[in-house]
């Protein structure tokens, strides 16, 4: 529960399997504090982790410097650092965490000590071994990201209701291929679907007005810390 802006952390037992989770070692590019600026939990004060390291190059990155560096930290410090800004919501996010391991030990002693979890990854890695009650918002890959190719589509298998589906949009032709999947896949009925404009190549005025007009089932998303910081790293 959650009084006064003050998180209060379940009790955790320190059994062998708990001990190893917080001995296990993430590079890390950065932990920082800032409003969520996408999916359904925009403008919520939450920490975000950003793990190093990710095995696509899509055109519209805007994380590049994530590519490579950081430091090597354990899950005890990365969760000491999170503890520092009394928030109950922590997104995981890269690069594509998934590409390290010891991410899943990172989320699970995220959720046993209380905290929201959200897991933005690509979908390019397999997310059935992540921990049931992390958020996992699945970005899907369109064509005009370069990295279509990548998806596993089995992904789609093991998200609920919990999860969320995002597509970044760079223009029409991919609006009408994400449109076309969202149909042939009945993605609505799995989770919540999300369409971003790609910062800086897409119009956002444009994007909502052909969800209008062909009525789609999504949740249309602009990414708030530009529209607040611009480009500035950390926020």
């Amino acid at each position: 529960m959650v009084t006064s802006g003050t998180v209060r952390h379940a009790p955790v037992d320190h059994a062998p399997a708990e001990d190893a989770r917080l001995a296990a070692t993430l590079r890390i590019t950065e932990i920082f504090h800032s409003l969520q600026g996408e999916t359904s939990r925009t403008g919520l004060p939450t920490v975000f982790i950003r793990l190093t390291g990710c095995p696509l190059r899509c055109g519209y990155c805007d994380t590049a410097y994530a590519f490579t560096g950081g430091s090597t930290q354990t899950v005890a410090s990365a969760l000491a650092a999170a503890a520092l800004y009394g928030t109950r919501y922590v997104t995981v996010t890269g690069g594509e965490p998934l590409a390290q391991k010891s991410c899943h030990a990172l989320l699970t002693a995220l959720c046993d000590r209380a905290y929201s979890v959200s897991l933005e990854t690509s979908g390019a890695i397999d997310v059935s071994a992540v921990d049931p009650r992390v958020s996992r918002i699945l970005d899907i890959k369109t064509p005009g990201s370069g990295e279509v190719a990548k998806n596993v589509w089995e992904n789609l298998e093991y998200l609920t209701e919990r999860d969320e589906i995002k597509f970044v949009l760079c223009d029409e032709t991919d609006y009408v291929w994400a449109k076309e999947q969202i149909a042939r896949r009945e993605l609505a009925g799995i989770c919540p679907v999300l369409l971003s404009p790609a910062y800086g190549d897409l119009d956002a005025a444009m994007l909502a007005g052909w969800i209008l007009r062909d009525r789609l089932d999504v949740r249309m998303q602009t990414q708030l810390h530009k529209l607040l910081w611009g480009e500035q790293r950390g926020r």
